[in-house]
């Protein structure tokens, strides 16, 4: 049989996953290859990238033999990419440093002076990206400020996908996506913003060449190719960042359609044919092609509170579920599913980990408020539910001041899983939501990238035929009602708190 196939290469925050699609998105094989996040000191969050680029290597040679392909018939490779990473290299390509993910917060400090003294909001204007310990912007600063000798040493700053197509072909290439999402940006010349590079003190020399997401790349390194099963004339496009990746790949593709997933953490995307950005900051605005802007926020707050609530307080439940053969999230869900909408009074700031959009507020912190003695488990799993569809609704609402309506809203991820979670987060916003049968989001829209970039499919549009609704959820009014009342006083008791989360984070750093 010679079929062809076209692979996703998705490079994630905990691993690298590669899948062979074959007609229509159909899933053929795939394969992960995880690794660790390195912790040294508090706030850091670090990867080594060339284990990274060995799980690149890994996962597409695994992948393709699993689908029993050879090389003539990969007709195309797609880049996915996690954001914000950043790597100084020296002027031999070598690692100085390890990767230092988004979820590094060592730049809190630095955040803060851009945003309060270093016109943090025209910066983000001109970049589309909010100003917050996540992005480059304010790692660089740090790297200045607390190793000018490392910094002074850099001959180049680069994400890991922009390592990765190093290490394959010798050239330093940054697709506008990735790049719209560094800080350094600037979304109206599509070009390296000179004010923020003079203000760090590099230059353009000491980032990569700026080309399309649709950017094509030949003849990789004989050794590379020959590693993963590959022609080293292979089309290899340059791709984009996960996050406008994965709107493609559940189909939320046209003007004020939203994609909303809630893995560990959360986000809420939509397609914009023109770039806009916020003028409170809330919102990004990233790159995917000159005609698909996506607009957003990420949530630091998901799936990882449901974690933490099993890790620390469900020691019964995990005991039950092993006797029972069943996952211990099905048994909180059960608990949850006894407390009426609103959980009787029990309100939940999901900000333990302190929190991106709309806030962009390192310091927030989780809060239980209302708590009284009729509160049981149950009442406080419910509230933490309720607490993550209420920090996703706050980022829907400042999408829509900036975009206008939205007209369709997707879900996926972890959360999806569960229809009591679905139905909630419909009931908060007021909303249907459709649930799309994805298979791996971010790598069929890698994929699907690339097809369009060799004109196999006429627009991103295509994508969306391809994807099968599963389900859907329609908002119960009474319960509405009630989330309605009880956001108010989520974002009201965010408003009052505010200095005193500053309070207690400063007080944690100090005896903690």
């Amino acid at each position: 049989m010679n079929r062809e196939v076209v692979i996703g290469v998705d490079i994630g925050t905990t691993s690298t996953k590669a899948v062979v699609f074959g007609e229509h998105g159909h899933v053929l094989s795939s394969h992960a290859v995880d690794y660790p996040i390195v912790q040294p000191y508090p706030s850091w969050a670090e990867q080594d990238p060339d284990v990274i680029f060995s799980a690149v290597v890994e996962s597409v040679s695994v992948t393709i033999a699993k689908a029993n392909v050879t090389s003539k018939q990969v007709k195309a490779i797609g880049f996915s990419a996690a954001m914000h990473s950043l790597i100084a290299l020296d002027a031999s390509g070598h690692p100085l440093t390890r990767c230092i993910i988004w979820a590094d917060n060592r730049s809190v400090e630095q955040a803060e002076r851009l945003l309060n003294e270093m016109d943090g909001l025209d910066i983000y204007k001109r970049t589309g990206t909010p100003i917050h310990p996540m992005s480059p912007l304010p790692k660089l600063l740090w790297f200045k400020e607390s190793m000018p000798e490392l910094f002074d040493k850099a001959d180049k700053f680069v994400s890991i996908k922009e390592y990765v197509l190093y290490r394959l072909y010798g050239q330093y290439v940054v697709d506008y996506s990735i790049a719209s999402a560094t800080g350094l940006f600037c979304l109206d010349t599509l070009d390296w913003d000179a004010e923020v590079l003079r203000l760090l003190g590099i230059s353009k020399a000491q980032l990569s060449n700026l080309v399309p997401t649709t950017h094509i790349m030949r003849e990789m390194k004989k050794e590379w190719a020959e590693r993963m099963a590959l022609a080293p004339d292979v089309p290899v496009v340059v791709g984009a960042s996960d996050g406008v990746l994965a709107n493609i790949g559940v189909g939320a593709v046209l003007s004020g359609e939203a994609a909303i997933t809630i893995g560990t953490s959360g986000a809420v995307r939509t397609i914009s044919s023109v770039q806009k950005t916020d003028e409170k900051g809330r919102t990004f605005c990233y790159a995917l092609t000159p005609d698909h802007w996506v607009v957003g926020g990420p949530t630091n707050n998901g799936g990882i509170l449901l974690r933490w609530l099993r890790d620390e307080f469900g020691g019964q439940e995990r005991e039950v579920a092993k006797k029972l053969g069943v996952d211990p999230y099905d048994l909180l869900t059960k608990y949850a599913e006894r407390v009426p909408a609103g959980a009787e009074g029990l309100l939940f700031l999901p900000f333990l980990s302190g929190e991106r959009a709309p806030y962009w507020n390192a310091n927030a912190r989780g809060t239980f408020f209302g708590i009284s003695l009729h509160h049981k488990r149950e009442h406080f799993i419910r509230a933490v539910m309720e607490g993550v569809c209420m920090s996703v609704l706050s980022v829907v609402l400042a999408i829509r001041d900036v975009t206008g309506p939205l007209s369709e809203i997707r879900v996926s991820g972890g959360f999806a899983k569960s229809a009591f979670w679905r139905q909630m987060l419909a009931d908060m916003m007021g909303k249907e939501l459709l649930v799309p049968e994805t298979h791996e989001a971010s790598a069929l829209g890698a994929a699907s990238l690339a097809l369009y970039a060799l004109g196999e499919i006429p627009s991103l549009d295509t994508v969306k035929s391809w994807i099968r609704i599963s389900s859907h959820h329609i908002p119960n009014e009474a319960n509405t009602f009630i989330y309605s009342e009880l956001f108010g006083m989520y974002v009201r008791l965010y408003e009052r708190l505010k200095d005193e989360f500053d309070s207690i984070a400063s007080f944690q750093q100090k005896y903690s």
